[in-house]
């Protein structure tokens, strides 16, 4: 099963997936944590070339033909080889990432994104889609409060992007019910990470 977590910044994904994947292994699920852009070697060096606060001057175009092709290798290497495997791979952030920032919020589209990524990933979408959905400003407030967290180059785009970006998930998650689950992630850790559970339990159970 290949299940993805998205949600705009600060959504708190990561607290979440880690108690989430923390309760699935106890329950005896043979779970592997991976995360976009990354994953692999080759696709953490493209990462760091996207996420650079330097890089002011990247093309949105650009921007979002990374984010392919950094998605294509960290499936051909790592998603598409343990899911063969029988595995649960749940990954932070895929496709719809790239439909949110680059087709929404960079105002690229939503169809072009599609095209890319279906060339990209040999229209592979996930089996499941937790969208940890948040208002911006508490996100970004969030992220503003916590001095561990990398500050990436998409945290220092203004709030107007933000707000495109959440608008866009929402929609997302409104055309494809049958794939997303959202999730209210303004609601305490705990809480979160036992909605998210839940969902995932749901759909293993099938």
């Amino acid at each position: 099963m290949f299940i993805t977590i998205e949600g705009p910044e600060g959504s708190g994904k990561t607290t979440a997936t880690n108690k989430v994947i923390e309760e699935l292994t106890k329950l005896g699920y043979d779970v592997i944590r991976t995360r976009e852009p990354g994953g692999t070697p080759i696709s953490e060096q493209i990462r760091n070339v996207i996420l650079d606060k330097s890089n002011t001057a990247m093309d949105p175009r650009t921007e979002a033909l990374l984010y392919a092709a950094a998605r294509r290798q960290h499936l051909v290497e790592k998603v598409w080889p343990l899911t063969k495997e029988g595995k649960i791979v749940v990954c932070d952030r895929y496709i719809d990432s790239s439909l949110a920032y680059q087709g929404g919020a960079r105002g690229l589209g939503i169809q072009n994104i599609i095209d890319i990524n279906m060339f990209a990933t040999e229209n592979t979408w996930p089996d499941l889609t937790l969208l940890f959905d948040i208002e911006p400003e508490l996100g970004l407030s969030r992220i503003a409060a916590n001095a561990n967290r990398e500050v990436n180059r998409l945290d220092l785009e203004k709030l107007d992007f933000h707000k495109k970006v959440r608008e866009t998930f929402l929609e997302l998650a409104k055309t494809q019910p049958n794939r997303f689950v959202v999730i209210d992630a303004s609601k305490s850790q705990e809480e979160v990470a036992s909605a998210a559970l839940k969902a995932i339990l749901a759909r293993i159970c099938k």
